[in-house]
C-alpha cells in the first residue's frame, strides 16, 4: 500500500503508528550499526597496514641502495697540486697516496704520404687557356683587385692566367713581366728596371697574390714560395688533378678492411670520409699546404699499420711506401708509480690493467710527477646512511603512533592498530636487529655504536651521536663498515632486508584477512538489511489492516446509530 493511501487512512486518527514501526525497526537495527562500525574499523586498519607496508618498502629500498651501489667501496681522488690530469676511481680502490711520474706520453702511429701528389697547374708554360676559375690551387682564386708596384690590377675568375700576366705588364708600364714555369710549377715576377717588386696593398680585394704564393722579398724578382698545383678535394678522383691519373673502379685494404672506390664518381672528400667511417681504425686527411695525404691510427700506442693496394690509387695518392710514404711508430706512455719500475700503457689513460691499482684511472696529458690521494667517498656514504636512519625512524614512528593506547583517569584512547600485537612486535624486532652485534664480524665495526650511531633515549630514534666516529670509520675502515652491513647473510643490512621481506608478506596477509572479514560483514549487512526491510513491511501491513478494520467497525456503528434514530423518529 502506498504512502499516500496510508496518509489518507490516518487523516482522522491520532494514533502515530509510523513512529512505533520506526522504533521497533530501530531496536532491531542495533546489530547493523555494529556491523557498519566494524567495517569502518577494518577499512582504517587496511589503510594503516598499506601505509606501513610502504614505509617498510622505503626502508628496504634504502638498504638495497647501499648494497647495490656498493657505497662503502666508493672513492674520491684528489691531487696534491693543480693538474690538468683527469682522474677517476671506481669502487674498491685501496685508499692511500700514489705518486705517478710520467716520462713519455703515448702517441699515434702515422703513415705520412709523399708530398707533391698533385699535378702542376699546367703541363706547359703556355697558360693562355688556363682560367682562374679552373686553377687547382690550394685556395680558390677570387675576383677583385690586387696591387703590384702601386699599380692596381683588376681580375675576374673568367680571365685566363695569361690575361692576368698581360694586365700586370700593362699596369706597371711594361716593367713587370709575369711567367709560369711548368717544370717547377711556379710563377715568377721580374722587374725590367731591376727595381724592387713590391706586392700588395691593404685594400686589395682579390687573393691572387696569396693564392699563388707570391710574397715580397725586397729584390727585383719574386717567385712562388712553393708548388702551386693542389688536389681539388670536391672533384672526382679522375679530375682532381693527380700527377698520376686514375680512373675506373677498384679497392684497397687498410688494417685488413677493404675499401671500394669509383674514380669517375667519388671525390677525394668522399674517399677520405669512407676511410674514416670504416672499421680500418685510422683517420685519413689531406694537407693542402704540403700537398700530401696521411693516415693516422685512431688509437695511441706502438702498433703498426697495414696498407695494401693493387689498384694503383694509393700509389697515386702517395700513401704506399713504394710511392714514398713514411711510417712513424706510435709511442707507449712510460711512467712509474711510487718510485717503482717503469710501466707502459698504449693509452694516455693509465688504467688498472697497466698499473694494477684496482679501479684507478689516470688520464695524463703532460710529462712530470703528481701525487694522487685516494680516499673513501665519505659524503656519499654519509648521505646513504642518513637516508637509512630516516627511513628506519619513519617505520618506528608509524608503528608507535598507530598502536599506542593512552589512559587518562578512567578514559582510554586507542589507535587504529592498538589491538595488533603482531605489528607492535615488528617494531621491537627491528630495533633489536639493528642494535645487536653482527655474528662473525672480525673488523673494527661490529655494531652500530661502533659507527657513532645509537638510539635516542627520549624519542627512541636512531641518531648519529658521534659524527667524528662515523667519519673515521668510513674513512679509514670502509671495508669493515661494508662487512658490518652486508657480510654474507649475517650482516645487519642483509638480515634487515630479509626480515622486512617477511614483514611485508605478513602485512599483506593481514590485509587479506581483514578484507575478507569486511566482505563477510558486507554480506551480513545485506542479509540483515533485507530482514529489517521485511519487518518494516510486515509491521506496516499489520497496522494498515488494523486501521482498515477499525474504520469498518466505525462505519458499521455509525450506520446502526443512524438507523436506530430514524426508526424512533418515525414512531
Amino acid at each position: 500500500m502506498s504512502g499516500i493511501q496510508i496518509s489518507g487512512l490516518l487523516s482522522n486518527s491520532s494514533f502515530d503508528w509510523k513512529s512505533i514501526v520506526d522504533q521497533l525497526v530501530q531496536a532491531d537495527s542495533a546489530p547493523l550499526t555494529k556491523l557498519n562500525n566494524d567495517k569502518t574499523a577494518n577499512s582504517d586498519k587496511v589503510t594503516a597496514l598499506t601505509t606501513l607496508s610502504t614505509s617498510l618498502q622505503d626502508l628496504q629500498d634504502s638498504v638495497q641502495a647501499m648494497r647495490s651501489n656498493d657505497i662503502f667501496s666508493l672513492r674520491t681522488v684528489s691531487a696534491a697540486s693543480s693538474t690538468t690530469w683527469k682522474t677517476t676511481s671506481a669502487t674498491g680502490t685501496a685508499v692511500g697516496d700514489y705518486a705517478f711520474n710520467v716520462t713519455q706520453l703515448a702517441t699515434k702511429a702515422k703513415q705520412t704520404g709523399a708530398a707533391g701528389v698533385a699535378a702542376p697547374l699546367n703541363d706547359s708554360d703556355d697558360v693562355s687557356a688556363l682560367t682562374l676559375a679552373t686553377l687547382h690551387t690550394a685556395t680558390a682564386l677570387t675576383a677583385g683587385t690586387f696591387t703590384i708596384n702601386n699599380a692596381r690590377i683588376d681580375v675576374a675568375t673568367t680571365d685566363s692566367l695569361q690575361d692576368v700576366f698581360d694586365a700586370i705588364h700593362d699596369a706597371t708600364g711594361d716593367d713587370i713581366t709575369a711567367s709560369y714555369d711548368s717544370g717547377t710549377d711556379k710563377i715568377t715576377l721580374t722587374s725590367a728596371s731591376h727595381g724592387e717588386v713590391l706586392l700588395g696593398s691593404v685594400n686589395d680585394t682579390s687573393n691572387f697574390l696569396s693564392a699563388l704564393k707570391l710574397a715580397n722579398n725586397g729584390t727585383d724578382t719574386t717567385t712562388s714560395t712553393g708548388t702551386l698545383g693542389r688536389l681539388k678535394a670536391t672533384a672526382t678522383l679522375a679530375s682532381a688533378g693527380l700527377a698520376t691519373g686514375v680512373s675506373g673502379t677498384g679497392s684497397f685494404t687498410i688494417n685488413g678492411t677493404s675499401i671500394d672506390y669509383d674514380a669517375d664518381s667519388d671525390s677525394l672528400n668522399t674517399l677520405i670520409s669512407r676511410i674514416n667511417q670504416s672499421d680500418a681504425g685510422v683517420t685519413a686527411s689531406y694537407d693542402s699546404t704540403n700537398d700530401r695525404l696521411s693516415l693516422t691510427n685512431n688509437s695511441t700506442g706502438d702498433s703498426g699499420m697495414s696498407v695494401t693496394d693493387t689498384s694503383g690509387l694509393l700509389d697515386a695518392l702517395g700513401l704506399t711506401t713504394t710511392a714514398g710514404a713514411t711510417f712513424t711508430h706510435g709511442k707507449n706512455a712510460l711512467y712509474t708509480v711510487n718510485g717503482g719500475g717503469t710501466l707502459t700503457s698504449a693509452s694516455n689513460t693509465l688504467s688498472s690493467g697497466s698499473h694494477g691499482i684496482t679501479g684507478l684511472d689516470v688520464t695524463v696529458n703532460t710529462l712530470g710527477s703528481q701525487t694522487l690521494t685516494v680516499e673513501s667517498d665519505t659524503t656519499t656514504m654519509g648521505n646513504y646512511i642518513g637516508d637509512f636512519i630516516s627511513k628506519f625512524n619513519a617505520v618506528q614512528d608509524f608503528v608507535t603512533t598507530n598502536t599506542k593506547t593512552e589512559v587518562s583517569g578512567t578514559s582510554v584512547t586507542t589507535s587504529v592498530l592498538s589491538d595488533n600485537r603482531e605489528v607492535q612486535s615488528w617494531a621491537r624486532q627491528l630495533q633489536s636487529m639493528v642494535f645487536d652485534a653482527v655474528d662473525g664480524a672480525t673488523g673494527t665495526v661490529k655494531r652500530l655504536n661502533d659507527l657513532g650511531i645509537d638510539f635516542d633515549s627520549i624519542s627512541g630514534h636512531l641518531t648519529i651521536k658521534n659524527s667524528d666516529k662515523l667519519t673515521n670509520a668510513v674513512t679509514t675502515h670502509p671495508d669493515d663498515v661494508k662487512d658490518f652491513f652486508f657480510k654474507g647473510t649475517t650482516g645487519m643490512g642483509s638480515k634487515l632486508y630479509s626480515y622486512i621481506t617477511t614483514l611485508k608478506s605478513s602485512d599483506s596477509e593481514q590485509q587479506s584477512r581483514i578484507t575478507a572479514a569486511s566482505t563477510d560483514i558486507d554480506k551480513q549487512i545485506t542479509d540483515l538489511q533485507a530482514r529489517l526491510d521485511n519487518e518494516r513491511e510486515q509491521l506496516t501491513n499489520s497496522f494498515i489492516a488494523m486501521l482498515d478494520a477499525q474504520s469498518q467497525s466505525q462505519n458499521q456503528a455509525t450506520y446502526l446509530t443512524n438507523a436506530f434514530f430514524k426508526n424512533n423518529s418515525s414512531n
